[in-house]
């Protein structure tokens, strides 16, 4: 488990602060690839472990099939090989507990590079959902609903040199060579990352590792 420790008490504050404005609050991490939303998810629940979930983005990932045949595939993790319209369904029926009910959400199995319907559970009495990804302040398209169904969003910001460095080593690790891995952070990952940056001021907060 990802320790509380790597977060500072301004922001775990923060987040105490938000989780008092009503029974379910929605919280959205935004940043480049690598650039540790996961890892501040994950540091969050674990300071809030009773009252939160992680529910994120990657799980409408369009399955490897479906970017085949839209001739996506070489640009996966671009905005347009999401279900983003799905993924806005979602946080807006997490807005909406209803007493009793378990909303199910996907999850993005990256040894297998595919998403898992169904693996993430959200009772209706969770207090705070963490929700991470990429596109959350994108203002084009379905992205552009999903700033409305966030209560807060925070902007995670860290060495763009680091954050190369992690998307190299994440690469290598599931499987392609140092050159692939480098190749595809130039070609895919970093064009992403600097659309992401363009719109980190319309975050309410910005989080720096």
């Amino acid at each position: 488990m990802t320790s509380p420790s790597l977060i500072a008490t301004a922001h775990l504050d923060r987040v105490r602060a938000l989780m008092a404005r009503g029974p379910r609050v929605i919280l959205g991490l935004v940043g480049g690839p690598g650039s540790g939303k996961s890892t501040l998810a994950a540091a969050l629940h674990a300071a809030f472990p009773d009252d939160s979930v992680v529910v994120p983005m990657d799980g409408y990932h369009l399955a490897n099939s479906e970017l085949a045949r839209l001739g996506r595939a070489s640009r996966k993790g671009a905005p347009d090989t999401f279900d983003s319209a799905g993924y806005v369904a979602l946080l807006r029926r997490l807005r909406e507990p209803r007493a009793g009910d378990v909303v199910h959400a996907p999850e993005y199995r990256r040894e297998i590079e595919e998403g898992i319907a169904g693996a993430i559970a959200v009772p209706a009495e969770t207090r705070l959902v963490i929700t991470e990804g990429n596109y959350l302040l994108l203002p084009t398209g379905p992205w552009a609903d999903v700033a409305a169904c966030l209560d807060e969003a925070w902007y995670v910001e860290v060495d763009p040199d680091l954050r190369r460095e992690r998307l190299v080593r994440r690469h290598m690790q599931f499987g392609r060579s140092h050159a692939e891995a480098v190749a595809w952070v130039a070609s895919t990952d970093e064009p992403n990352a600097q659309l992401i940056d363009l719109h980190k001021g319309r975050a309410q907060h910005t989080f720096r590792w």
